[in-house]
């Protein structure tokens, strides 16, 4: 029987890629979205168009009966979760002194709380040997001023991880986040001028800006056979920007 896996966030960026590898990779593949059908409908043809399995499934990972309906539709759809990567989320930013709660709250709602309910389905629902995994951020090294939402979600995140994995004792699952570094991706280079972005790409030793690819395949070796001892880990993929 083929092999599950459900991606969120994944109409577009980084999710998209991860789509796209483990579709390649064999996975029957779920690709969440949460508003854009148009994206996420693009993800399932290109993936089948390449010979692979995959549905399109709607929800907002910060609302609990959402991730619910996310995990009993791919069971519905292909019997069993085998792999679940939370790659959903935002990075609004604002300096801490301004206290804009409006926007922390929405960061910690979609990074934290989304994370938290994902991990909380992924643990009752994915097969013994399956694999979780869930996602960080490089910048937390950084500590750039207008993170700081950002950040304490995805300190939060790091977390949950070791703690999931000890909760799984027994079950042959392995817990672990994938921690990026800049990559060339809407959601990185929407605000951004080409002189910061110039800057950025130089920062790490590699003298580039990662690309979506880059991240996918880190996912694909955690969520393959090879990555089947790593566990409870951060991986910080980044080129060694930090």
């Amino acid at each position: 029987m083929a092999k599950t896996a459900i991606v969120t966030g994944a109409s577009r960026g980084i999710g998209r890629s991860i789509a796209q590898r483990l579709a390649a990779d064999g996975f029957q593949v779920v690709v969440n979205f949460a508003g854009n059908a148009a994206k996420a409908d693009e993800t399932v043809n290109e993936i089948v168009a390449a010979g692979g399995k995959a549905i399109a499934v709607q929800g907002d990972v910060a609302r609990a009966s959402d991730v619910k309906q996310l995990f009993s539709k791919t069971l519905e759809a292909f019997g069993q979760i085998d792999v679940v990567v939370n790659n959903a989320g935002i990075m609004p930013l604002s300096p801490i002194a301004k206290g804009d709660v409006d926007v922390f709250d929405k960061v910690i709602a979609t990074n934290l709380r989304g994370t938290f309910l994902v991990l909380s389905e992924a643990a009752q629902h994915v097969s013994e040997g399956g694999r979780i995994i869930a996602f960080s951020s490089s910048v937390l090294a950084k500590s750039f001023p207008t993170y700081g939402p950002y950040i304490a979600s995805k300190a939060g995140v790091e977390g949950l991880v070791p703690v999931l994995a000890n909760e799984l004792r027994g079950r042959k699952i392995t817990v672990n986040a994938v921690a990026p570094g800049p990559v060339a991706t809407e959601l990185f280079l929407g605000d951004k001028s080409s002189e910061q972005i110039a800057a950025i790409s130089k920062m790490a030793p590699l003298e580039r800006l990662g690309q979506p690819e880059d991240i996918a395949a880190v996912v694909s070796f955690l969520a393959g056979p090879d990555g089947s001892w790593v566990n409870a880990q951060i991986l910080r993929a980044n080129g060694g920007f930090a």
